[in-house]
């Protein structure tokens, strides 16, 4: 009885407050605000949102941060499978990459803030011997007006979450056939992939890359970290604008919300003509006979951005670690003068609130998205039918909104029930966003189980649920522990559902160290930007310390 509640749940939990909150955003847009005296619909506040100066740059800088970042992470993680699929360089890339999944964005963007700012670790890498610098360069790189920096920071960021999409979907397809069949044809190992295997992997990780180009063009906390300032990127003066004592800029904000919503949506329409686009290219050349044999540069070229995309992330981050226990620190040493823990000390006092904070929301929404997914996954195996396209698409619906299009009207929603800032309110806004990376990484294990586990539990006379708890979900543990600690990583880098729904009553670690990216002491931020790191890696650790211990003895149970 259990399970079949579990579909049902789940289609409510994702669906129900992103239509909701979508409502709540789209009546204030048009005027319709009656708690705020709006009664009549009125096109008046997209008139004056038009009139905004500089919000015409603030919606391209985030039109192009979308594209951008989708076209080059997805254009890299393409060309590294293309040349090194079936090699032991992408198992090795794949074992340096994943742990970077875990990350939250707020910290790998502090991390590579400081890494290539004027006075950062690159610069005093390399000063003064190479460059002469003694004082760091008078140098706009981080927020630059033009976006460069925030696209960048995103891009080494969203490559590891669409490689290991796409590496979960590559053995859906006859890589070996596909390949040995153009290599015959006289076919690079480049283009035989491109015209023999890219097209339906595509296909399988087509959302995903809707999800990148939905995020990148909608973010928050590394827009603050790494984007321009001066105009902010669209989903940033959102935040502003709603923050506002004046409640009428509710109205305002709505509208610039229903913008953000465009824009995103405008950025996928670019992005599937630039599918028509890319396809009638590769049909071209398809039957223009060219071969591209002598690939190997190209594939080398691969490689070195994705190491290079890799060791950005851990250098910042080793950088960050390096801030917060800095003592005296002049450019351009590339060491501190000493290290103390005086930061720590002074910031624990005011950490304590916030962390709690953050580890209460994060268990208790990853604990409901587990059972949630684990429901759904049951009653698949019940009914035998797979989760279909439609499924896969309320599953990525979270990702493919923008969360400003619909936080806004969540948040007036919780407002006029009272419940706005309350745990409950910050769990559930929480749970919308974790549940869809839990059953993304839970599934594929899931449906990977061997059945004669259970066929011969059956024989044996078990029943079906003492089979589930007993043999399935215990072989199970390992996968089941690796996506909650997947949907504990996403919770820990909720930023705007926390400022939003918790209302600045509400603190957590992320919502924290993004306030300190407008202040200058590196120190304190490190310490903000470090322990929010380290909260997931704790989670894998313990994903993957448990089982083994559990385990010693059991070997052949590992699956």
């Amino acid at each position: 009885m259990l399970p079949r509640l579990g579909p049902p749940l789940a289609v409510i939990l994702l669906t129900g407050p992103i239509l909701a909150g979508l409502l709540g955003t789209l009546l204030p847009a048009f005027g319709y605000l009656p708690a705020l005296g709006g009664t009549a619909f009125t096109l008046d506040h997209f008139a004056e949102l038009l009139g905004r100066p500089g919000i015409m740059m603030s919606a391209l800088v985030s039109l192009a941060a979308g594209l951008v970042t989708a076209a080059v992470s997805l254009g890299i993680v393409a060309l590294f499978i293309a040349g090194w699929a079936g090699t032991k360089a992408l198992s090795r890339i794949q074992h340096l990459i994943s742990p970077l999944l875990s990350v939250p964005h707020a910290a790998a963007a502090f991390g590579f803030a400081f890494l290539i700012a004027p006075s950062g670790m690159m610069s005093r890498l390399i000063s003064p011997e190479i460059t002469g610098w003694q004082r760091p360069p008078d140098l706009l790189i981080v927020n630059d007006p033009m976006g460069l920096s925030m696209m960048a920071g995103l891009i080494v960021k969203e490559i590891p979450f669409l490689l290991l999409i796409a590496l979960a979907a590559l053995p859906q397809i006859d890589l070996t056939r596909t390949r040995a069949l153009s290599a015959s044809l006289g076919y690079g190992r480049i283009a035989g992939f491109v015209h023999g295997v890219w097209p339906p992997l595509y296909r399988q990780i087509r959302l995903a890359v809707f999800a990148v180009i939905a995020f990148s063009s909608s973010v928050v906390d590394v827009a603050a970290i790494l984007g321009p300032t001066t105009p902010a990127p669209l989903a940033v003066r959102l935040v502003g604008w709603m923050s506002d004592p004046e409640l009428s800029m509710r109205f305002f904000a709505s509208a610039g919300a229903l913008l953000q919503l465009c824009i995103t949506a405008l950025a996928i329409i670019i992005w599937i003509g630039l599918e028509h686009i890319g396809a009638a290219l590769r049909d071209h050349i398809r039957d223009c006979g060219l071969r591209f044999r002598r690939d190997r540069w190209l594939a080398r070229t691969a490689l070195a951005a994705m190491v290079v995309s890799a060791l950005a992330i851990f250098a910042g981050l080793a950088t960050l670690a390096l801030w917060s226990f800095a003592g005296l620190w002049q450019f351009p040493n590339a060491l501190p003068d000493s290290f103390t823990a005086n930061a720590w000390m002074k910031t624990a006092p005011r950490i304590a609130a916030p962390l709690a904070t953050t580890l209460l929301v994060a268990t208790l929404s990853t604990l409901l998205a587990v059972a949630l997914t684990l429901l759904c996954l049951i009653r698949e195996d019940e009914t035998g039918k797979r989760a279909g396209r439609r499924a896969l698409f309320l599953i990525y619906l979270p990702l493919l909104v923008p969360q400003a299009a619909f936080l806004f009207g969540l948040q007036l929603i919780f407002v006029g029930t009272g419940t706005v800032a309350s745990l409950p309110a910050l769990v559930l806004a929480h749970l919308v966003f974790v549940m869809p990376y839990v059953f993304l990484s839970l599934g594929d294990p899931w449906r990977a189980f061997d059945r004669r586990y259970e066929a011969v539990a059956a024989g044996l006379g078990k029943s079906r649920a003492s089979t589930l708890l007993r043999i399935r979900l215990p072989m199970m543990l390992r996968a089941i522990l690796v996506g909650a600690a997947v949907g504990f990583a996403v919770s820990i880098g909720q930023y705007l559902p926390t400022v939003l729904i918790g209302a600045g009553r509400l603190e957590t670690i992320t919502t924290e160290a993004v306030a300190l990216a407008s202040g200058g002491n590196r120190r304190i931020i490190g310490v903000y930007a470090f322990l929010q790191m380290l909260l997931p890696v704790i989670g894998f650790a313990v994903a993957t310390l448990l089982p083994a211990l559990i385990f010693r003895h059991r070997r052949a149970m590992r699956v």
